[in-house]
């Protein structure tokens, strides 16, 4: 297990607890209750931590190398179901954005999402999931298939950005991520989207529009990244968590501008922390937002999702 600054006393508590429990098996001490006490503090520590978290740490923990990615979650939902489908029928296979169809329980749905990588060669490998336009065709290719067949769409944001390169915007970048945008606005059928770890610019933007909007608690969802605002605004990263309290891009501040639906409550450490508990909860979340959704006709579904988003936002008549 990896830790990230802020979580440094939970790890010297850990090691404490760890010792003392290697000291009570190889020795005839009983340190029952010395481990108790540790055990309690433990608690009481890592309560204290989460509670109080500031912008740039949320941020740091939508990044935290153990954090479970879209596939992970596709996995331990789906199981053995999920059939992953490739290709945009035009360029290639944009393996940074992933899709396919999965079942919970006995209703199938098309997941779709960015994949990051694990380690340098997976991270190359999924272009450290930034997808190129062929990714979000891919994705609006499956999405039309799943309206076809009428089968629910639950797309998984976990992403730092559409990627910016020359060649993508060659092959037409801002155009794939804006088509997408529309043609999930009319889409007839249920999307469910559920932002799992970084929620970026644009290229959250691109499979962000849904009947039903959740947001992992320590995740964030902006049009901008921190460190990206910061070298704007002052040229240099230093800044980075003046801008990512600036910027209003928490699972909380989301919630109160009424851009999401609904903050999905992670385990105690975050999602990394528990990850099986975390799963079980976003299934869980999944399957009782479809329940509702699935009595809404496909013109109920369109007309609510469209009134939804003309509604956000404030503007003077």
């Amino acid at each position: 297990m990896e830790y990230l600054d802020f979580e440094l006393p939970i790890k010297e508590l850990e090691d404490q607890l760890d010792k003392c429990m290697i000291i009570g098996k190889e020795s005839d001490v009983d340190v029952t209750e010395t481990c108790k006490q540790i055990e309690k503090k433990l608690k009481d520590t890592r309560k204290e931590i989460y509670k109080t978290l500031t912008a740039w740490q949320r941020v740091q923990l939508s990044r935290h190398p153990n954090r479970p990615y879209t596939l992970d979650y596709i996995q331990a939902i789906c199981g053995d179901t999920f059939l992953e489908l490739h290709g945009d029928r035009n360029v290639k296979d944009d393996k940074a954005m992933i899709g396919g169809l999965g079942k919970i329980g006995d209703q199938t749905y098309m997941f779709i999402g960015q994949q990051k990588g694990y380690n340098t060669k997976t991270r190359q490998y999924r272009n450290f999931g930034m997808a190129n336009p062929e990714g979000y065709r891919k994705a609006l290719r499956l999405m039309k298939s799943a309206e076809k067949f009428g089968v629910p769409v639950v797309c998984l944001i976990d992403t730092p950005g559409a990627y910016p390169g020359i060649e993508a915007e060659e092959r037409g970048q801002g155009e794939a991520i804006a088509r997408n945008i529309m043609e999930m606005t009319r889409l007839k059928v249920p999307i469910m989207v559920v932002i799992i770890g970084e929620g970026a610019s644009g290229g959250a933007l691109g499979i962000g529009v849904g009947d039903v909007v959740l947001m992992l608690e320590n995740t964030w969802y902006s049009v901008i990244s921190p460190e990206s605002c910061s070298s704007i605004l002052w040229r240099s990263w230093e800044y980075k968590e003046i801008a990512a309290e600036a910027l209003k891009l928490t699972a909380n501040d989301m919630k109160k501008l009424k851009i999401i639906d609904e903050i999905v409550r992670e385990p105690e450490g975050g999602a990394h922390a528990n990850r099986e508990k975390t799963f079980q909860i976003v299934k869980n979340k999944i399957s009782a937002h479809f329940e509702k959704l699935e009595k809404l006709s496909p013109k109920e579904l369109v007309n609510a999702r469209m009134e939804k988003y003309a509604q956000m936002g404030v503007f003077n008549g």
